[in-house]
Formats: C-alpha cells, structure tokens, sequence
C-alpha cells in the first residue's frame, strides 16, 4: 500500500531492509526518501518501534547512516504507525525534533481498528502543504500510539495532526481519540518539515473505494493522495 502511494505519485518505491543497509547492499544515500512502514513491522509486539529504532543507536555504522540522511536538507522521511514509534525515539537524530513524544500504549490497554476522523494542522510538514484545516477519515491500526511528551509543554512540537469527532472538534474521548493521546495529537513534524510521523495510516485510505461513504465531489482517489504528491512536488 506504502509503495503503491509513492508510485503513484511518481517515485519508483524500492523495498529495503535493514538487513540490507547493515550489511552494505544498499545504502539510504542512494534515495531521496525514506518511510518506515507500519502494518507489523518488527512483528508488531511492545515497543517494536522502540526496538527498530535500538537496532540503529546501538550499531555506530547504521547511526552515523541515518543521522547523515536525517540531516541532509535535501531528504525527506516518513514514519507511519510503528514507523511513527520508530522515528520518534530517534528523535536525537532528527534537526528540529526534540519536542517529539513518546509513543505509548492505548489508554484501552487494546489494539483499536477503526475509520478514525483527523483534522490537518498548518504545520511545516512537507506532505501536508495545502492540506491544513482539512477533515478527512482515516484507517487506525496500532496498540501503542497515545503520544507521551517527555517536555512539560507540548506545544514546543509542531503538530500535523489531530483526531476530531464529528463535529470537527478536537478530541480526547474514545473511541474519537482511539488512544487517549492529549489534544488529540496523532501526527508531528520536526521543524522545518522534512520528517513527519504519524499514527493513522492514509496509505490504506488512497482511493474512494476504501470507504464506506464519500462526497460526491471527490474523484476516483481520495484526499489522502495528495501527500504523496506533495512530497513528489518537493522533491522536484
């Protein structure tokens, strides 16, 4: 779903493994973006986000390797579910993050799968350029996406996304909130809008058909296209 946004938009997706960048075969140099995936990545057991993200501090190689990229002002990443938990504890790496949360277990103490509604923040965010003050549902998946910000006021971290209920209203109720994050942060930036995490997952919302009801307005691809599109159009 990941590859086939991107492709759609007009990159050509290459799958890489971590075992590929440990072991020399590829090298993130090589492209002008990154996603860490969500969908069980790392098996999806607790704290596998955490875990990837050890599996890149802990081996210098691999940290000199995405420090290099993060950094790079002509680079772009993003990270959706366990990407998200993923790309936010290499918060350390990432110029301009270091607001980012945590990302910790749902207040329901459950995996949550549902359409969720989420509001676009005017943020920096690349991917979200043209998109602020948009209403749009969205597939959730995860059991470990309420943020926990380590800083006493949240409102250093620049906020791309935010469950509302329908009314548009931003939510800290479930099952509008899915996992009791504060004022219904669901998505971040870092400062200058090459990096974006998120927990929802717009890769698998890409076409009207994904959805149960829709506007008559919208054409064959839904909003969620644009993103891609976005990042397409920064890259040039």
């Amino acid at each position: 779903e990941m590859a086939a946004a991107f492709d759609r938009a007009g990159f050509e997706a290459v799958d890489v493994h971590m075992s590929d960048l440990g072991s020399g075969r590829r090298s993130l140099s090589e492209f002008a973006g990154f996603v860490a995936c969500g969908g069980f990545s790392y098996g999806d057991v607790l704290g596998a986000g955490r875990g990837w993200a050890k599996s890149i501090l802990f081996q210098d190689d691999l940290r000199e390797q995405f420090g290099n990229f993060l950094a790079d002002t002509g680079k772009f990443a993003l990270g959706v579910c366990n990407g998200c938990q993923m790309l936010a504890a290499l918060k350390d790496l990432v110029p301009g993050a270091d607001a980012w949360p945590e990302f910790v277990n749902n207040r329901s103490e459950q995996f949550e799968a549902r359409l969720s509604l989420v509001r676009v923040e005017e943020s920096a965010s690349i991917f979200l350029q043209g998109m602020a003050g948009s209403l749009i549902p969205v597939a959730t998946a995860h059991g470990e996406g309420r943020a926990r910000f380590t800083v006493s006021d949240s409102t250093a971290a620049q906020v791309a996304l935010r469950y509302v209920d329908g009314s548009g209203r931003v939510s800290e109720h479930y099952p509008g909130n899915p996992n009791g994050s504060p004022r219904g942060i669901t998505g971040l930036c870092n400062r200058d809008g090459r990096v974006t995490i998120m927990m929802p997952h717009p890769e698998r919302t890409l076409r009207t058909v994904n959805f149960s009801w829709a506007p008559n307005d919208w054409s064959e691809i839904s909003p969620w296209q644009r993103m891609f599109q976005n990042a397409r159009k920064w890259t040039g």
